[in-house]
């Protein structure tokens, strides 16, 4: 991409907000001016943050509450300052930050879309033109004329969300507000967003929903502990997350934790597979994957599985010290990085319970497959509940053998529904 299509450019940007511990500390400050005593807390909300977005990228930030997400949004559309660095935009924004953000909550709905589009820019005949669109979408019924104070949040996200896409933005941004929505408003929601990417539209994405992130950013960063600390495809940033989500501050790798050099078990099924060149393995070790394969009904190895068949989908642990309970599981992705199926002991009412040094352990998932041609790719995990209440990962194997599924039926969508059908003639 040429630097012609950059649309949003953000340079070192930092922003530090003071601390007050006590009300009257704030006007001693303002007395005293920048040359007296600091009677205030310096909290740098954002370090340093450089990353570009061209023109029809759909790009994902993601993080922890209070990573930045949030003031790093109000600071590109202009809200908050920063203390250091620069944002340059170039094109119009449309931006839903916050809830109700915007609206005058005495002011009824119908007067709150024309003074918002008003704020973005269009003319009073151009709210009229779009103004049946901005209400069709928004689908509160007659609550348009019923002021704003007594909308709950989702007519009130509906209603926001509605005038923001109607202004045919060039860059729109979108901080977590669909969460609100409900599940029909949030499926229309994303495939207008899918539509305006089509057009080319920039848009920002923050939310917590990891799979909108994948099913919808071409790119993805992540913000922790207020940096900017990788930029990239959504399902690498998205699996760097998980990992940080399930690492403790204190560090699990550092833990004292010696793995025995020589595993009971000695046939080793997953040597027959050829592992994906993409795979990513991380965890305390705690309890370790040592073994996995696929069967089928005769216990033999299966290197392409067939959707109609029940498979067996077995993962071999051990203990390396004493713990207190153990969650094992595997994943499904597609070849965009989209998680579509997944299990775990604790969800299917089998908990492996506590494992004690040297101890092993077999699970055996047994399941179809009822999936469409193609290959997907196989993950493993086992995880543990730390002395904390955190979920700690113990041993994660992502993205470690693309498989094939063949299945000679035809369906909708991503996954047989295995209906059976029933037709009568009256």
């Amino acid at each position: 991409m040429s630097s012609d299509d950059i649309v949003l450019s953000v340079k070192n940007v930092s922003k530090c907000f003071e601390m007050y511990d006590k009300p009257r500390h704030r006007l001693q400050q303002m007395l005293l001016g920048p040359f007296g005593k600091k009677y205030y807390r310096e909290f740098w909300a954002l370090r340093d943050i450089n990353f570009e977005v061209h023109r029809g990228e759909c790009v994902g930030i993601i993080g922890r509450n209070g990573a930045g997400k949030s003031t790093l949004l109000q600071i590109i559309t202009g809200t908050l300052q920063p203390t250091l660095g620069e944002v340059t935009v170039h094109g119009r924004i449309a931006a839903l930050l916050e809830l109700g953000s915007g609206f005058n909550p005495e002011f009824t709905g119908r007067e709150n879309v024309y003074m918002n589009a008003a704020i973005l820019g269009l003319t009073k005949k151009e709210t009229d033109d779009k103004f049946q669109e901005i209400v069709d979408f928004a689908d509160i019924g007659e609550f348009i004329d019923q002021p704003v104070k007594t909308y709950s949040s989702g007519m009130m996200v509906r209603l926001a969300f509605a005038v923001q896409i109607a202004v045919d933005p060039e860059i729109l941004i979108v901080d977590e507000a669909l969460a609100v929505g409900d599940i029909a408003f949030q499926q229309k929601c994303y495939e207008r967003i899918k539509r305006l990417r089509e057009h080319n539209v920039t848009i920002l994405l923050v939310s917590h929903d990891l799979s909108s992130i994948l099913n919808l950013c071409s790119r993805t960063v992540l913000l922790y502990e207020h940096k900017l600390i990788l930029d990239g495809s959504p399902n690498d940033v998205v699996e760097a997350y998980k990992k940080k989500l399930t690492t403790s501050s204190e560090s699990i790798y550092n833990q004292n934790v010696e793995p025995d050099p020589a595993p009971q078990k000695t046939l080793f099924y997953s040597q027959a597979y050829a592992t994906f060149a993409n795979k990513k393995e991380y965890g305390s070790k705690k309890v370790e994957i040592i073994d996995w394969g696929i069967f089928n009904s005769s216990n033999q190895l299966l290197y392409k599985i067939d959707a109609e068949l029940e498979t067996t989908l077995r993962i071999w642990l051990k203990a390396n010290c004493q713990v207190e309970h153990v969650c094992a599981s595997f994943f499904l992705k597609d070849i965009k990085g989209r998680e579509i199926a997944g299990i775990n002991t604790d969800q299917a009412s089998h908990p492996i319970g506590p494992m004690s040094p040297n101890q092993t352990c077999s699970i055996t998932f047994r399941q179809k497959f009822p999936l469409p041609n193609g290959n997907y790719i196989l993950s493993f995990g086992c995880s543990g509940t730390n002395p904390k209440e955190k979920v700690e990962a113990f041993h994660r194997i992502y993205d470690i053998l693309l498989i094939e599924v063949v299945n000679h039926k035809t369906f909708i969508g991503e996954f047989d529904l295995q209906s059976i059908v029933e037709t009568m003639k009256l």
